[in-house]
């Protein structure tokens, strides 16, 4: 199981911030930015509440454990590269992506309910 440091830096990495941009948000400076990520030192609650409110997953930094609506499993590595790719992508490329998506969705239920499409 990965360490609160390494989860820390994940969580930086996914919202795109440096050590210094995720610091200033932190309340906190570049050195201790650093130190929390290598394990040197632990920040306190203000620090976790403002990551949080930037996005980052906060139950997850400390328990190892993605925070998520119960009965729903967390998303996987590729969910999540998937939904990125989405988000960064023009709106004109997303409506393409969801109207593949969707086909595809109902091609399964299709295959599975045996019918023919058509």
């Amino acid at each position: 199981m990965s360490e609160f440091c390494d989860r820390l830096r994940e969580e930086r990495d996914k919202l795109e911030l440096n050590q210094r941009e995720f610091g200033r948000i932190g309340g906190v400076t570049l050195d201790a930015q650093s130190r929390y990520e290598r394990g040197q030192r632990s920040p306190n609650s203000k620090y976790l509440e403002a990551i949080a409110a930037a996005g980052a997953d906060v139950a997850y930094i400390i328990t190892g454990v993605r925070a998520g609506t119960p009965g729903v499993p967390p998303l996987s590595r590729e969910e999540e590269c998937l939904l990125d790719n989405y988000r960064h992508s023009p709106e004109s490329e997303q409506a393409i992506l969801r109207a593949t998506s969707a086909a595809f969705a109902q091609a399964n239920l299709v295959k599975k309910s045996g019918k023919k499409a058509g």
